[in-house]
């Protein structure tokens, strides 16, 4: 099927390689675990936000925008991509930032400020509210004569979900006959592009996605609610049912951004086996669950499964201390 692409910026190192992790899937017994290397799409824009923002940040030049405003949690790789971009391109950045300023800058949060992106520190209280004070931050940027652009947390929202329809299309070039793919799942951008691209080019695959918070009620719901706000807000609307979106739960430990001895044993399993970095926030949790199961046998042998590899490795860099002695 031909696709008529938004307008986007050619940023990414795409297409990124995808590569099969022998070790673990013998140890396993089965079935054939592969990893598309999202975590190689650039060196400081790494990871999967990059392939999000190539279609965000060209919306905001179409609307004439000079500076980003976008939130996230304090270590937050999208607010880090956002800033990196920006930058490249000649514009501002403000990042609201859950959290309180730390007494040493690590990992993305050093990285935003490395490459000047402002930073605005919001308790949990002020960041319920962030689209309201990015809203706010439009309007005193109008006062100056400056054009701002807000994009969400992840970029998910329909312009930018059209990362992951691209990237679908991509993987159906590459190697289209996959059984089924894993995603870890945070705002539900990257799974809802996914899943959009699987309708448009017929990928013959499930789609599972495994919540790094919330549980799988709340994802069904906002997954096809980006969904369905995609389908009203572009010409190429799609028929789905919720029962569709498919939520591997139980493997988000005590909630976002914390993580336990059993993340940290997955990271070390796939280090030393595969060369393979993965982060506690996301992708340490959603391959936890992909591996939890296989065991438990919810994947046959003869499967082909594709594991998406987000990034996020600047986030681990900023949890050192909590990971400890190895």
């Amino acid at each position: 099927m031909n696709i008529e692409y938004p307008a986007h910026i050619y940023f990414a190192n795409l297409p990124t390689r995808i590569e099969k992790l022998d070790s673990l899937s013998k140890s396993l017994g089965g079935p054939e675990i592969w990893i598309k290397r999202d975590d190689l799409t650039g060196c400081a824009t790494s990871g999967n936000k990059i392939r999000k923002l190539e279609f965000a940040v060209a919306d905001a030049i179409k609307n004439k925008a000079d500076t980003i405003i976008t939130c996230g949690w304090l270590n937050s790789n999208h607010a880090r991509a956002t800033a990196i971009l920006t930058s490249k391109l000649g514009l501002k950045s403000i990042l609201l930032l859950r959290g309180e300023k730390p007494s040493a800058l690590e990992g993305n949060l050093f990285l935003s400020t490395l490459v000047g992106a402002e930073i605005r520190y919001l308790t949990p209280t002020e960041y319920e509210r962030r689209g309201e004070i990015m809203d706010e931050i439009i309007e005193e940027l109008a006062e100056e004569n400056r054009i701002g652009y807000s994009i969400p947390a992840g970029a998910t929202y329909p312009v930018g979900i059209w990362g992951y329809i691209k990237a679908a299309e991509e993987i159906k070039n590459q190697t289209p006959d996959f059984d089924a793919i894993v995603v870890p799942v945070g705002t539900g951008g990257t799974y809802a592009g996914l899943f959009i691209g699987k309708k448009l080019f017929d990928l013959r695959c499930s789609i599972y996605g495994v919540n790094v918070e919330e549980d799988e009620e709340y994802f069904k719901s906002a997954i096809s609610e980006i969904i369905e706000e995609w389908n009203r807000s572009f010409n190429q609307p799609i028929s789905f049912s919720p029962d569709e979106i498919r939520i591997i739960d139980g493997y988000k430990g005590k909630g976002y951004s914390q993580f336990g001895q059993d993340e940290i044993e997955v990271i070390k399993r796939l280090a030393r086996t595969e060369g393979i970095i993965l982060d506690p926030v996301y992708t340490g949790k959603a391959m936890r669950g992909l591996i939890g199961e296989v065991e438990k046998g919810r994947f046959s042998k003869k499967e082909r499964i594709l594991f998406i590899h987000t990034g996020g490795i600047f986030g681990l860099l900023s949890r050192i201390e909590e990971i400890g002695e190895l």
